[in-house]
């Protein structure tokens, strides 16, 4: 199991969970809800296939599971102060692994600002896997700094920027840019069919089918 710790964020200090010894450095980047079991579960599993997983806490000590606190949460969460906290986060995990090569993924909110994360360190973070994610329509993301190579896993019936034609002109945004980018869409999935603690939205078997070729993703550019 992994445990709580500290690391620098531009001159003041985040919070985060980290899972895992020895192996590639992962960021796992939370949903809407906060930093909530399900999240360090994801980076549990990620230390157990030989990665080490660092789930920076985004909201600073806030969790909730009330659906309209969490929208406020994501809403009041400052993008600056997110962003330095990730590339914060990168920092620690070259430190701790030794590695110059990062991978980043993140879920419902996370997946957002895994790809935002990727674009603001072209320099470490090597591939991104986001999950059903969509962006806060303040959400400025310089596209042509991207380097990594971009795997996405997305929901059908998903709506706003997640929803399949937002995901797919995004994709076909990112080709034209000369970007290795893919983005799969799910036949019959809801939002956050990763998320094992929703049974009224988990899909069990494209969820292993996803986390399979995250695992793929990042044990060939990591």
């Amino acid at each position: 199991m992994g445990e709580m710790i500290e690391f620098k964020s531009n001159g003041g200090t985040c919070t985060g969970y980290l899972a895992g010894t020895s192996g590639p450095g992962v960021i796992v980047i939370q949903e809407w809800w906060g930093l909530v079991p399900h999240i360090k579960d994801i980076a549990d599993r990620f230390a157990a296939e030989g990665f080490v997983a660092l789930a920076p806490d985004m909201y600073h000590g806030e969790v909730t599971s009330e659906p309209d606190l969490a929208g406020k949460l994501l809403m009041s969460m400052n993008l600056a102060t997110a962003g330095k906290d990730l590339s914060g986060a990168v920092d620690a995990l070259q430190e701790r692994t030794g590695r110059s090569k990062v991978g980043a993924t993140g879920f419902c909110m996370g997946g957002g600002l895994a790809l935002m994360a990727a674009c603001l360190r072209p320099d470490a973070i090597s591939a991104v896997a986001p999950f059903y994610g969509g962006m806060r329509p303040d959400t400025v993301i310089e596209w042509d700094n991207l380097a990594a190579v971009v795997e996405g896993h997305y929901a059908e019936t998903d709506r706003g920027t997640a929803a399949p034609e937002a995901v797919k002109e995004l994709e076909a945004t990112l080709r034209a840019k000369g970007k290795n980018a893919t983005f799969h869409v799910y036949p019959g999935t809801q939002h956050a069919f990763f998320n094992d603690t929703r049974p009224e939205v988990y899909d069990a078997e494209v969820s292993q089918v996803a986390w399979d070729r995250m695992l793929a993703l990042f044990r060939a550019h990591l």
